[in-house]
């Protein structure tokens, strides 16, 4: 992991939410909390119960897959935009322990219109790679335009 003297700043959002990932009004999500570092990457440093696993020890991969999720998602937010994940590819590198300190890092690789491409990493104490995803999100725009997950507007009606 990073050193300890890395300059972090909490990332604003909704805090009584109920999202899974980050979402504290959530009794039953994963409580992550999210930090922008200066060089503009989404970071989390968490633990993940054991409540979480899949094989005794381990994370399990539809948790894995969200945690990433919510990366790449926090990495879009961190550019003042809200989107929606559209598509995802993860590449689980190595198992990913549970009760055990992990490193959650995201980044918005490139934006075009409402598309914005972006990629996660979940790394061990010593900086390895276990776990890598990447992402579109599209833009979400306020309720009273419909928008389909294609990028494109839907017609009101």
């Amino acid at each position: 992991m990073k050193p300890s003297i890395e300059n972090l700043t909490p990332l604003a959002h909704a805090a009584q939410n109920r999202c899974f990932g980050c979402g504290q009004a959530n009794p039953t999500g994963l409580h992550l909390e999210f930090l922008l570092a200066e060089d503009g990457t989404v970071v989390c440093l968490a633990t993940i119960p054991d409540t979480f696993e899949g094989p005794r020890g381990y994370v399990h991969g539809g948790i894995i897959a969200t945690l990433l999720d919510e990366t790449m998602s926090k990495a879009v937010r961190s550019h003042n935009i809200v989107g929606m994940t559209r598509h995802m590819e993860v590449d689980y590198k190595r198992p990913v322990p549970s009760r055990t300190p992990i490193r959650l890092q995201g980044r918005v690789v490139r934006g075009e219109g409402r598309k914005h491409w972006a990629e996660a990493s979940i790394l061990n104490g010593e900086g390895t790679v276990l776990a890598h995803g990447t992402g579109l999100f599209i833009e979400v725009r306020p309720r009273h335009e419909k928008v389909a997950l294609t990028g494109e507007p839907t017609p009101h009606g």
